[in-house]
């Protein structure tokens, strides 16, 4: 007799059911799967409240109280919601994404498994040179004749020859790596030549809270693209677990500002308050023109040149951004490991084993 299925107790949320234990594809061999979840933003208005009244409050209420703690940074409750990822990068992404020291991460060990030989390659569209201002990022030349989104001119030679020395390059190191662990060397050290574009696994458990601060700074515009992409992804599956903190959060952290001390003096002696709305302030107190603040007159106020160009900015928002997952992408476990098996060396195989 097949053993009786018992209802979980645990809150759960439809929308976060329907992706739980799914793959969705990042770059070319990565992947973020959700494992597990505890919490949603019932959760969350419950540990604000300290009460045990679920279900007793309106929704409007509810997010209005979302948003409230979110607006004001009142982030304690959002640390009651918890994830649980499954993560493919390479490792140079990998070592990014380690910075943020506020999650629990168990990597896949080189030292007890067989790597598996997937690397990264950048597409074209991705490729591009060394921005002449920016030490740490690549060219946007897009603006110059003859030049793509990339930096780089359409169906660039130089991505070709990239594309072959890397694939060469590789192609050697998978070789030796093969050859050492099929000649019994220590996996400690046949792993030690592998690129930092080989990819990399990880169980990566991290709350609310903390999550959304990783993903404000990873699917901003200036972080690398490769982890954008993960960011992205993630930032999907934060809108179905908990839709009304996915909201208050692309209001006020990613299509929203903060604004300096500067930057609101700027602001008042353009704006005024006027009974119940907010008017134009004009140029004098004739029916004139209105009024208008120079950059000279900006740095007045103590901002730095840097810093009017970014207050231009926040005055042309970009379009607000909607991470809506894939579904139809979403692979199930046994493909992805099928997939990552297949990239292991053939030298004993069968005995590979993944620390979780």
């Amino acid at each position: 007799m097949e053993p009786a299925l018992h209802k979980t107790r645990r809150p759960t949320t439809p929308a976060a059911e329907e992706i739980l234990g799914g793959y969705f594809p990042v770059l070319d061999h990565g992947f973020v799967a959700l494992v597990d979840y505890m919490g949603s933003d019932d959760d969350v208005e419950s540990a604000a409240r300290v009460s045990y009244g679920h279900g007793t409050r309106k929704v409007s209420q509810t997010r209005g109280l979302v948003r409230y703690l979110r607006r004001h940074l009142h982030t304690t409750p959002s640390e009651m919601v918890e994830f649980k990822f499954h993560c493919a990068m390479p490792i140079f992404v990998a070592r990014q994404w380690i910075r943020h020291r506020t999650a629990s991460v168990n990597e896949y060990s080189g030292r007890y498994s067989l790597m598996p030989l997937l690397f990264y390659r950048p597409a074209e569209a991705h490729f591009a040179l060394q921005s002449a201002t920016n030490k740490q990022g690549r060219a946007k030349q897009a603006a110059l004749p003859g030049f793509d989104e990339a930096g780089l001119a359409p169906g660039s030679e130089l991505h070709r020859d990239a594309v072959s020395r890397w694939d060469a390059s590789r192609e050697r190191v998978g070789d030796d790596y093969a050859w050492l662990v099929g000649e019994d060397v220590a996996r400690e050290l046949a792993r030690i030549d592998l690129p930092l574009s080989t990819y990399t696994q990880w169980y990566w458990k991290i709350d609310l809270h903390n999550l959304l601060h990783f993903l404000t700074l990873r699917v901003d515009s200036h972080a690398q693209w490769e982890i954008q992409e993960y960011g992205q992804v993630m930032a999907g599956i934060v809108k179905r677990v908990a839709p009304m903190s996915y909201e208050a959060w692309i209001d006020y952290q990613v299509a929203g500002g903060r604004m300096s001390r500067g930057e609101l003096e700027a602001l008042s002696r353009l704006l005024s308050v006027e009974g119940d709305g907010i008017a134009a302030r004009l140029a004098d107190d004739s029916d004139g023109p209105v009024a208008r603040l120079s950059d000279a007159e900006l740095a007045e106020l103590g901002l730095s040149s840097r810093e009017v160009g970014e207050l231009k900015a926040k005055l042309k928002p970009d379009p607000v951004p909607d991470f809506e997952l894939d579904l139809s992408a979403m692979r199930d476990a046994e493909a992805v490991e099928a997939e990552m098996l297949q990239a292991v060396p053939a030298t004993d195989r069968g005995s590979t084993k993944t620390q979780t």
